[in-house]
């Protein structure tokens, strides 16, 4: 979906296609057939922008094969839909039974990061469509914490990829930026602790993808944290539209029972709470419920994507409020801050059982009904939808 920000500038919406299980080329395909068309048929659009999701095989394939990438994006434009972003985070076994601190690898100490996010970067640039010619990939913030902290070879390994995009550029047009995603339990777990490490870098393909979420979990303050990169010229990539899981009062034996309904074993869902000398947290939500580990006389938040447009019944929330505020920011100004926004609610089957979509049509139906939320938050302020 695109739309026209006040000043001119086009700003893409697209939704996050990791909540559909696939790991190779044929199953990327499936996903806009089952899943993404629907989507788009039921939004009334001719065209439907997708944050694809393509797992370590499928990119091989992809990056390896010109005609395999020639199927994909013939597929794309029979099927109504386009890519101006990539979900590079996830390198495989996003669909798994149990996902948890798998995710964090390959890290960017890893060799096979840089080679993988390369191949994503190259086969964005085949993909975006003929009228764009700017692309981009989120990407892990560098390493879960407890990893080996080796600053030097992560920042060779983004100058490297920096350099491979600069040339990707002089060869194809096509520009293509990274933004590492801050997440609660990594090196970079706010958008302030990617500052420094950033400004070692300091290449402008090189930025930050802010996720509401994550953002929201760690208790940032939307316009302190934008006011921060704005500051020290760290380029907001591209930022995915989600919210978090918010208990006000996690002292209440109530409020622990509804937290416990969302403690599910695939995905991690790292818990904090503020106090008064700073913040506290856990790596899973199960942790956080199991004892006296996390203070609760201040609210929680949890690291779960839930549904934009339906929060969780009482007595519990969302932090949608944390995604309005970022959004009013990121592109409510005079002039927008990023220019690709993704809706990345990838824990549907994670979900409450009673909550699940049962069949596909109840999946498409949530996640477009996400998608309207967004768009009437962009109409909203002030960017008119286009065709």
């Amino acid at each position: 979906m695109r739309f026209r920000h006040p000043d001119g500038t086009t700003v893409h919406l697209a939704y996050c296609t990791n909540v559909h299980p696939a790991e190779t080329l044929d199953g990327v395909l499936t996903q806009l057939r089952d899943h993404c068309e629907p989507v788009r048929r039921r939004l009334g659009r001719d065209r439907l922008g997708i944050g694809l999701w393509l797992a370590a095989d499928a990119a091989r394939t992809l990056d390896a094969d010109p005609s395999a990438l020639r199927t994909l994006r013939a597929e794309l434009d029979r099927r109504g839909l386009e890519v101006v972003t990539l979900n590079g985070f996830p390198y495989e076994g996003f669909g798994a039974e149990e996902v948890k601190y798998r995710v964090y690898k390959p890290d960017w100490a890893d060799p096979e990061r840089l080679e993988h996010t390369t191949a994503l970067a190259r086969v964005l640039a085949g993909l975006l469509p003929d009228d764009v010619t700017d692309g981009s990939i989120s990407t892990l913030p560098l390493a879960w914490r407890t990893a080996a902290r080796d600053t030097g070879r992560h920042e060779k390994a983004l100058r490297t990829l920096a350099e491979r995009l600069d040339a990707l550029e002089e060869l194809t047009g096509r520009s293509v930026r990274i933004g590492l995603e801050p997440e609660p339990g990594c090196v970079v777990e706010t958008t302030r602790d990617a500052l420094a490490p950033l400004a070692a870098i300091a290449h402008p393909r090189i930025g930050v993808c802010v996720d509401t979420c994550h953002l929201a979990t760690s208790f940032e303050d939307p316009h302190t944290a934008v006011d921060a990169l704005t500051e020290a010229g760290v380029p907001v990539v591209k930022s995915q539209l989600s919210a978090a899981l918010h208990a006000e009062h996690p002292h209440l034996p109530e409020v622990r029972a509804a937290l416990a309904a969302f403690d599910e074993p695939r995905f991690l869902h790292q818990t904090r709470t503020a106090t008064a000398v700073g913040l506290r947290g856990t790596d899973d939500l199960g942790e956080a419920l199991g004892g006296d580990t996390l203070p609760d006389a201040s609210p929680w938040r949890a690291h779960f994507h839930v549904p934009l447009h339906a929060a969780p019944a009482a007595p519990l929330t969302s932090t949608l409020p944390v995604l309005k505020t970022a959004l009013t920011r990121l592109v409510g100004g005079p002039h927008p801050l990023t220019r690709h926004l993704e809706v990345e609610t990838y824990t549907w089957q994670a979900l409450p059982p009673e909550l699940r979509p049962r069949a596909r049509t109840q999946l498409a139906d949530g996640i477009a009904a996400e998608l309207t939320l967004a768009r009437d938050l962009l109409t909203d302020l002030g960017l008119k939808e286009l065709p």
